[in-house]
């Protein structure tokens, strides 16, 4: 359904992760013009690849897309054919689909002409008569509307304790993973593309340089199970290498002699084990918004799906006034 914005509203979305650039996206395609604010340096959240400077690359957080809406897999489609995605033969029975040239260009990919404000740590939110003060390091910015897609936790550290959205959202679970990103030798065993098992430590191993487009080998991924990231998701990157490094050369039949880089990550809040049920929370006016993969699921659709919901409502609401 198109749309014809008859005013112009300033918006301001707060993470540049999947769901905030779904939601900057479709707006943006209406005729808006929305600021997307995003603490890193990057985009994209957990649509991450960690580089180094001697040419390595690791997917060290969402690993694949699958699709189950025929509107999210064309939205694949789309990024295929933009070069900016491409599907992995990984084994699978579904189609994993991996961004390229790392999960990153997802992200890139939906980011493109877009107003994104990097670098820019948001602290507060305040309700003005016009409209949300949107505050950071050195000062604020008033917009009509505010779109809230970092983890439900972080909800409460902009609005406060006390705000309504904050206890719409406080029981939303989202459980941490400690990724092990290390390459070895290109001599050095690879027994597997991908290895999945619950009651390992290690619950998820994928050789991620089997990957499209990525240039060295013998990159894998390791991610720890919830207990295991849990009970060690305080300690320092460097222990937990120590610490996960043995288990992975064990599952791969190698040992510490053939590694050439090793780092470790930690996402405190990474799988959705509890969800909001709902694509978005909102407030009564239409103000302001809250949504990520944590109202629907663990899965990239998931952010999607509230992102695209969210900017829907907008939309909605826009035609109607």
């Amino acid at each position: 359904m198109g749309y014809i914005v008859a005013r112009t509203e300033r918006i301001a979305i707060i993470g540049a992760g999947m769901a905030g650039l779904t939601c900057a996206r479709r707006l943006a395609d209406a005729g808006y013009a929305p600021a997307v604010f995003d603490k890193g340096r990057g985009i994209g959240g957990r649509l991450a690849t960690r580089r180094t400077p001697d040419g390595l690359q690791f997917d060290h957080g969402a690993q694949y897309a699958t699709a189950r809406s025929p509107d999210f897999e064309a939205l694949l489609k789309q990024a295929r054919n933009a070069g900016a995605a491409a599907l992995w033969a990984d084994g699978a029975d579904q189609a994993h689909i991996v961004g390229t040239p790392g999960m990153s260009g997802l992200g890139k990919h939906l980011g493109q002409g877009l107003d994104i404000r990097q670098g820019i740590a948001v602290t507060g939110l305040n309700r003005v008569d016009d409209g949300w003060a949107v505050t950071f390091a050195g000062g604020a910015e008033v917009f009509d509307r505010v779109v809230v897609t970092v983890p439900a936790p972080q909800v409460s550290d902009l609005l406060g304790l006390e705000h309504p959205m904050s206890r719409e959202v406080a029981a939303v679970r989202l459980d941490p993973c400690v990724t092990l990103m290390a390459a070895f030798d290109p001599l050095a065993p690879r027994p597997f593309i991908t290895r999945a098992d619950s009651d390992d430590p290690l619950t998820w191993i994928a050789q991620d340089s089997s990957k499209p487009d990525r240039q060295a080998p013998a990159c894998w991924v390791a991610q720890a199970s919830t207990v295991w990231s849990t009970a060690h998701l305080e300690l320092s990157p460097n222990a937990l290498v120590a610490l996960m490094l043995p288990m992975l050369c064990d599952r791969l039949g190698t040992d510490v002699s053939t590694l050439r880089y090793a780092a470790a990550h930690r996402w405190r809040y990474a799988r959705v084990s509890v969800p909001l049920g709902r694509p978005f929370a909102r407030n009564r006016s239409g103000t302001l918004y809250a949504g990520g993969d944590w109202c629907l699921g663990p899965r990239i659709e998931a952010a999607w799906s509230s992102g695209e919901a969210i900017a829907q409502h907008i939309l909605d609401a826009s035609f109607s006034e």
